[in-house]
């Protein structure tokens, strides 16, 4: 029986930093029917402005990748919370369209580090056993985040209008990084976790701290030429597709289509977001770690589970078929539900696959090409909603891009195990 729960207080802060990361992504979702009235944007340039935010994201996620492994989570982690504070802050304050896009711009970057650094957090800290609920700990976050932050910026949108929104999301992002700043720390120096913890911790399969011998340029090339890392890649895109459509379109499609107020729609996207909380949970966490503690093939449970929820992902296709809101939010919440399992499982695979010294670089190659996605979602999305005058066909696109990200987990994925390393390859050829 394991002693200690300072893992579990881990878990705990990149839960609070993906739900407080994803409130300075809602708000601007939420606010998009004011700022297309103050700067006269048509969909698709709206879409553009969404999408900016992505455009440094993912960029920065390759080179993310390799600081986190060179100089580890805690001090990327630490910066990065005060930089998109005060992006936050920015966008609040700034007065023109340019303005704000540099804005969502520096968020993106500051943003950066987020998920591929909670991936490698929760490999040095958890053990295999546990890797299920405690991904989905971070990742369930992204979507209770809009069950709460949706509401919660829609309110104050209303209330002191769209920069409102953005001054209350810096403010919680503010005390997040102090918070961040005082309690996060690797395993190694730690002060309160006990040799009982770490000794389970270790003994279960967690990542060792430290760096990749041969250099991290090297390692990288090596990565990209592994059929697992493409096959995660691959999906886990296809994935991203669907939900930052989603994440940035579903209000302006409830209340444009739909018809809906603001305070109306706020309540209606929490809908399919608290079944993707709860799907993520259950699901992509307690009973991926359920069924793999009870003797089950990791592999195939992780495997046979991300492809159901993918799969599920294609009920988004659903909602170009009808002009009742209440349908539409159920095939939404379907798919959204289906996704969100998917998701923490897509998330524990780098730190399962990933040779030593590599979990931030496997993490980064993968949510760089998701969040390629980021950008290309929105903007395609506001163009065919502006040109046909629905959003009909970009669902059924979203879904179109599904299908390809199932072939490539069922195809190209194969066993979710270890990656041989760059010195062990070398050793072999030798």
């Amino acid at each position: 029986m394991a002693r200690g729960r300072v893992r579990w207080t881990i878990a705990l802060i990149l839960f609070i930093g993906v739900l407080i990361n994803y409130f300075d992504r809602t708000n601007m979702s939420v606010a998009t029917s004011p700022i297309m009235h103050e700067f006269h944007l048509t969909k698709g340039q709206m879409g553009i402005v969404m999408s900016a935010f992505a455009w440094s994201y993912a960029l920065m996620q390759i080179p993310v990748g390799a600081l986190l492994d060179k100089i580890g989570v805690k001090w990327l982690m630490r910066v990065g919370t005060l930089i998109w504070a005060a992006a936050t802050f920015m966008t609040a304050a700034v007065s023109g369209l340019g303005l704000i896009i540099l804005a969502r711009i520096l968020l993106g970057a500051a943003e950066a580090p987020a998920f591929p650094g909670a991936s490698k957090a929760t490999g040095y800290w958890f053990p295999v056993r546990e890797r299920g609920i405690a991904t989905s700990a971070f990742d369930a976050a992204a979507k209770f985040s809009n069950v709460i932050g949706a509401p919660i910026v829609a309110w104050a949108v209303t209330q002191w209008g769209w920069r409102g929104g953005f001054w209350l999301t810096g403010i919680l992002t503010l005390i997040y990084s102090l918070i961040y700043w005082i309690w996060y720390r690797d395993p190694a120096e730690h002060p309160r976790l006990s040799e009982e913890e770490k000794r389970y911790i270790e003994e279960g399969g967690a990542q060792p701290e430290g760096e990749a011998p041969g250099g991290w340029w090297r390692n990288l090339a090596y990565l990209l030429g592994q059929r697992k890392v493409w096959g995660l890649t691959i999906g886990f895109a296809a994935y991203g597709y669907t939900f930052y459509l989603l994440l940035n379109w579903l209000p302006g499609y409830l209340e444009d289509q739909m018809h809906m107020g603001v305070l109306k729609t706020g309540a209606y996207v929490a809908i399919p977001w608290l079944v993707a909380t709860v799907t993520d949970f259950v699901i992509g966490g307690w009973l991926v770690d359920t069924l793999v503690r009870r003797g089950f093939n990791q592999s195939k449970v992780r495997k046979t589970l991300i492809v159901i929820g993918m799969v599920m992902g294609l009920f988004v296709a659903g909602a170009a078929f009808t002009n009742n809101p209440n349908v539409a939010i159920v095939f939404i919440s379907i798919a959204l539900g289906g996704l969100a399992f998917a998701a923490p499982i897509g998330w524990s695979i780098p730190a399962l696959i990933a040779p030593k010294g590599t979990v931030g670089t496997v993490g980064s190659i993968m949510n760089f090409f998701n969040n390629l996605m980021g950008i290309a979602a929105p903007i395609i999305t506001g163009y065919i909603a502006g040109g046909t005058g629905s959003f009909a066909a970009g669902f059924i696109v979203a879904a179109v891009v599904l299908l390809i990200g199932i072939l490539s987990y069922v195809v190209l994925l194969g066993r979710i195990e270890p990656i041989p390393s760059l010195a062990t390859e070398e050793v072999d050829r030798a």
